[in-house]
């Protein structure tokens, strides 16, 4: 199978919104500077991210652009930007927030994110309180913010495929979160059986895939403009259901997980070729 690279992100920020680039590097830790800062609940000490609505479904009204170790900058809800190195920002995002937040570069020994039990978000609503776990994160790429691998891949089929679902039969990929949006010839929902498989993206960069990504609360929530869409997320808990890894029961799952083979750089249009 062969195609070309639609699309290509990075989100500086744990779960803020992030920017589309026409070109980058992707090495071991991923799209250079993705997912190389996150906001650190001063309290508790978890990890802010999206994935416990309840509290942090705000981090998506802000947009993070740039690569850590320089400057990121932050745009605000108004429309005012700050900088990741401003003595401030801390208490700026705090007051944002309504939350005690510090901005850190490195996850913290046993850093832990709590994660919405997302069948309970899609019935009760982002508000609601519902069931959380505490997951691990940082595992995946030393001094990063992953929750399980560096990078993380949809099809254009499976973008599709999901849409026709949906009023207006439209789906951002923004709501997923892909780094590489790929355009190949492919039904939707296809990368359920990349595991295992190679890709490769341009002349350099080699992937070897993981395992379907399973889906949280995020997909049904505002991003930015963008208003919330509980169907990108009913969609393929009703069409796409399946176990992500043989200990894992059966989640929806969008996209897959995987791992950087040979680092290179890619650019949008890019040749994709699914070993």
């Amino acid at each position: 199978m062969t195609g070309r690279l639609a699309q290509l992100w990075r989100y500086p920020v744990k779960s803020m919104l992030g920017e589309r680039l026409p070109a980058a590097d992707v090495g071991p830790a991923g799209v250079a500077g993705d997912r190389r800062l996150a906001l650190r609940h001063r309290d508790t000490g978890r990890v802010a991210s999206a994935k416990h609505p309840r509290l942090w479904r705000d981090l998506l009204t802000l947009r993070a652009s740039g690569a850590a170790p320089d400057e990121v900058r932050i745009t605000l809800p108004d429309g005012r930007a700050l900088s990741s190195v401003d003595p401030g920002v801390d208490d700026v995002l705090s007051r944002v927030l309504g939350i005690p937040v510090t901005l850190i570069d490195r996850p913290p020994a046993g850093a832990l994110l709590d994660r919405a039990d997302p069948d309970a978000v899609l019935a009760a609503g982002p508000a609601a309180e519902v069931p959380v776990d505490a997951n691990p994160l940082g595992a995946a790429a030393p001094g990063t913010f992953f929750d399980f691998a560096p990078v993380h891949l949809v099809t254009t089929a499976t973008l599709a495929r999901v849409a026709v679902e949906l009023p207006g039969g439209t789906v951002e990929a923004v709501r997923y979160r892909p780094n590489l949006v790929l355009d190949v010839g492919v039904d939707g929902f296809a990368e359920n059986d990349w595991a295992g498989r190679e890709l490769r993206v341009g002349p350099e960069l080699v992937l070897r895939v993981l395992a379907p990504t399973p889906r949280c609360a995020v997909p049904t929530l505002a991003h930015g403009s963008l208003p919330r869409q509980a169907g990108a997320l009913r969609v393929p808990a009703r069409l796409n259901r399946v176990a992500p890894l043989p200990q894992l029961d059966a989640q929806p799952c969008v996209g897959a997980y995987a791992q950087v083979v040979r680092g290179g750089r890619v650019e949008q249009g890019s040749a994709v070729e699914v070993g």
